[in-house]
């Protein structure tokens, strides 16, 4: 069987078996017609009805989508392109020097120990309720995975790599691009998974408390209106946006880390 065929079904078996999960959901809901677990049918029809009834021309997205799903995406994206642009950078910088690792470790870990659900009081009193309180609160949870992580990757560099470039007389621009860059971005790539996931988390946490649009904010508007199903189809939609965010990450990990895969092949 070639490689091609056993991905395939690989990615097949995954979706059977979701399929089967949905079935036996929408199975018992039946039988049993719970008012705090609607079947998966009632579910996506009112997801349908609520995000996605628009006409075509509106990409088929309602009032209630580009009022709520299109902020908490902004939010998301803005606050993990902060969380990036400061830990990738940082990252490296402490990677490769011992001097500032050694002072500035202890503060890190204590950072990233905290954690970030605790401190949504502190961020509410810092920035007032509204869009700069979320985003700071997302970029906050998100950097210490990207940062500890790209770390952790610059000093993976092999020192006799580092010789080899100073024996070539490579500049120190030359020596970060051409070779600390690359050799991190694999651990910078596992942390950005990780912090995409704590993202997506912190986004929902700050609506629920701080926004009055979003997400969150809808699933705490059907809480507070025991409309059960709407705040199922925020959770399932919570769901479709994690799983499609790390297929994005994923796909742009295999397209920047090409090289990294070939070498090891060829290692191996």
């Amino acid at each position: 069987m070639t490689a091609v065929a056993k991905t395939m079904l690989q990615w097949l078996g995954r979706w059977v078996v979701l399929a089967a999960c949905v079935a036996l959901w929408q199975e018992w809901a039946d039988h049993h017609h719970s008012p705090y677990f609607p079947p998966p049918s009632a579910i996506v029809a009112d997801m349908y009805h609520m995000w996605f009834s628009a006409p075509a021309s509106h990409l088929w997205l309602t009032a209630a989508a580009t009022g709520n799903i299109l902020p908490s995406l902004s939010r998301i994206g803005i606050g993990l392109g902060i969380a990036i642009a400061i830990g990738l950078p940082l990252g490296l910088a402490i990677g490769r020097s011992p001097g500032l690792s050694g002072y500035l470790e202890p503060l890190l870990h204590y950072g990233r120990s905290i954690p970030p659900v605790t401190l949504l009081v502190v961020f509410i009193a810092l920035f007032k309720l509204g869009d700069e309180m979320e985003i700071a609160y997302i970029t906050f949870g998100a950097v210490w995975p990207i940062l500890v992580n790209t770390i952790d990757g610059a000093r993976s560099v092999d020192p006799l790599q580092i010789e080899t470039a100073r024996v070539f007389h490579l500049s120190g621009w030359e020596r970060v691009t051409k070779l600390i860059v690359p050799a991190s971005l694999p651990k910078f790539f596992a942390g950005l998974r990780i912090g995409v996931a704590l993202a997506l988390v912190l986004m929902v946490i700050g609506e629920l408390f701080g926004s009055s649009n979003g997400i969150g904010y809808q699933m705490n508007n059907a809480s507070g209106n025991f409309d059960l199903t709407d705040l199922w189809s925020g959770i399932v939609l919570l769901g479709i946006l994690g799983y499609l965010l790390n297929a994005i990450v994923l796909g742009l990990e295999h397209y920047v880390l090409a090289w990294h895969r070939g070498a090891r092949r060829r290692a191996s």
